[in-house]
Parts: C-alpha cells; structure tokens; sequence
C-alpha cells in the first residue's frame, strides 16, 4: 500500500483535501474534501470511470467526435482532475485547459496524482466565468462544467448569460456537459435545464438531459448531466447512451425534457 499523502488546507474555503487509496481497485484514490468525497481517480486505468454521473459525461465524450479524435476540451472545477484523464487516455493529443478556483487544490492534486505522459493540459486559476475572456470564439469541442452544489451555486454561474457565453466558445460540433446535484424537488436542477435548453435552442441547438431513470422522478438527491449541441440532438446519441449506462439510465430529450424542466 502506498504512502498516503498529507491532507492539504484550502483556504478559499476552509476545508482539508485528503487522498486516501481505493481499498477495493488497485492504483485508484479517492479525493475528499471537508470529509466529503469528491472525486475517484484510477492512475492504472485513466479510461475507467468509478462516478457514475462522470461515467455519463465521459459516454458523450466518446460520441462527440470519432473514436481516438483528439477533443479541444475546456474543463471548469478540475476536481481530481478525473475527466482530463479520460480524454487523454481516450484521445490523445487532446489539447486541455482546466479552470479552478482553488490553488490549493490543484498542486495538491498534480502534485500526488501525476497525470497521464503526454497529456496536454493548461492549468488556471481563477473564476470560472471570468477565466473565458481568455479563450477565443469556437476554440472548444467539448466544455465540461462540473462546479454546482445545488441551489448553493454561484448565481454568476448558473445565468442563461453565462451558457450563451460558453455557447460562443464552442466549434460548431461543440457540445456543453454541465454536472447538475441537486436534492428534491430538484428545483435547481429544473431551472438549470430551462437556462442552457432557451440559450440552445434559441441559437438552433438542442438539449438532453441524462440520469438515472430514478432521478426524474423528483423523489431523490442526486446527479443530472445536461448535454447542449450546437446541432441538433442525434437520435442515435439517445440509444448509444442508454445501451452505455450505468443502468438504470434516461436521457430526455423534446417534450420529456420540457416537462421536467417545466416541472410538470
């Protein structure tokens, strides 16, 4: 068993980061923060993804482009670091940026779990609205946004304004990924979905929303992934997603995705 390192203090808010050794698959550690875990990475295979809301994002990662396609690919709140790993390990040659309000947390992270050889990846600190002004129009494929704790989310940061600026900097192919947690009546979670389907569509896009079946029942806390394309959404993505999992799975789309939007 490996050494495990010392937790690490962020002082932006206050609470310890720890990794601690998966007990159950070798080469995997598991980040906390404040006691909380947050994020699960396998160092022996990067292309696996223990998370099952992570698992969902990376099964539109794979369907954004050909199989091995590099993916010019924006990440706001590194986190471990988990999903840069798998579009290295899946794509290489990526090009990478990652946008993280705590310094701390990211050295602790590369400084304890060394990323894949040849990855690409820019590492910045800051805000992850006010960091876009670095970017051009169009300079991403894929931008990941995975920063929300419920209706606790920074209101900059869950603003139609701030998805029709991360519409900008998507390719035409580009496609959005926001990690949405939430706790019933999923409240926040509704609203989000309504915000990035109105910026979508109004610029001739489109929207899914993915989960566990369970979750859009509005009954239980959890994960809900919502997925914008600058194009319309491919049919074939739905049935690739629900074949992928994890099981239970659902992805709304049309009228489904406007009921549960709207509540209904």
């Amino acid at each position: 068993m490996a050494r495990r390192p010392p937790s690490r203090l962020l002082r932006g808010i206050g609470a310890h980061a720890e990794l601690d050794e998966d007990a159950f698959t070798d080469g995997a550690w598991i980040l906390s923060i404040g006691g909380a875990q947050q994020s699960h990475v396998n160092l022996a295979q990067p292309q696996e993804i223990f998370y099952e809301y992570l698992r969902r994002i990376g099964n539109v990662l794979d369907l954004a482009a050909p199989a091995g396609q590099p993916l010019r690919t924006l990440h706001l709140g590194a986190g471990a670091l988990t999903l840069a790993r798998y579009v290295q390990a899946t794509r290489p040659g990526s090009e990478q940026a990652a946008v993280e309000l705590e310094r701390e947390l990211l050295d602790y992270v590369l400084a304890y779990l060394p990323l894949p050889g040849g990855t690409r990846l820019q590492t910045i600190i800051g805000d992850a609205r006010a960091e876009l002004a670095r970017f051009e129009p169009a300079s991403f494929d894929v931008i990941v946004l995975d920063v929300f704790a419920g209706a606790d989310a920074p209101e900059h940061l869950a603003a139609p304004e701030y998805y029709a600026e991360l519409l900008e900097l998507l390719s035409p192919a580009g496609v959005l990924l926001v990690n949405v947690g939430d706790d019933p009546p999923l409240a926040f979670a509704r609203r989000q979905a309504a915000a990035v389907q109105d910026v979508f569509s109004a610029a001739g896009g489109d929207i899914a929303a993915l989960g566990d079946a369970g979750m859009f029942t509005g009954r239980h806390p959890g994960n809900i992934v919502l997925a914008g394309t600058r194009f319309r959404w491919p049919q074939e993505w739905t049935a690739s997603l629900l074949a992928a999992g994890p099981h239970p799975a659902a992805v709304l789309t049309g009228a489904e995705l406007d009921a549960f939007a709207s509540g209904r």
